[in-house]
């Protein structure tokens, strides 16, 4: 098991977990053979990702992506008239496998911590 974390520390790690927060991560994707630039997204973000995806869970998939991939733009006007995508969404589907799409918005999950596992720490019961 670890220390206990003191006030101390937390404050000494201010800086640290603040960056950690806006720090972008690169995922290789196989169909493009090429790597895309992910932000680690904000509460706000991914509640709004649920609410997209109370009708269609794919949807909630595809909103987290376009809004956390940084490189490529997917946001990019030019990008989507390319692809025809009639609305800005469609520029995930058009890009990117469906299971490449689960795969990613389960990295940007991780990313955000709800990957992360905690351990109840018990205590022993003496005679």
């Amino acid at each position: 098991m670890g220390k206990k974390l003191t006030i101390k520390e937390l404050m000494a790690q201010k800086e640290q977990l603040k960056n950690k927060k806006t720090e972008t991560v690169d995922l290789y994707v196989d169909c493009l053979d090429a790597e895309i630039t992910v932000v680690i997204p904000t509460a706000s973000l991914i509640l709004e990702a649920q609410s997209q995806g109370e009708v269609n869970k794919t949807r909630a998939d595809y909103y987290l992506i376009f809004n956390s991939v940084k490189e490529p733009n997917l946001k990019d006007a030019e990008l989507q008239n390319a692809y025809g995508c009639v609305e800005p969404l469609d520029i995930v589907e058009n890009i990117f496998l469906p299971g490449e799409v689960s795969a990613i918005a389960g990295a940007i999950m991780d990313l955000a911590g709800y990957g992360t596992s905690v351990s109840k720490v018990g205590k022993e019961i003496k005679n």
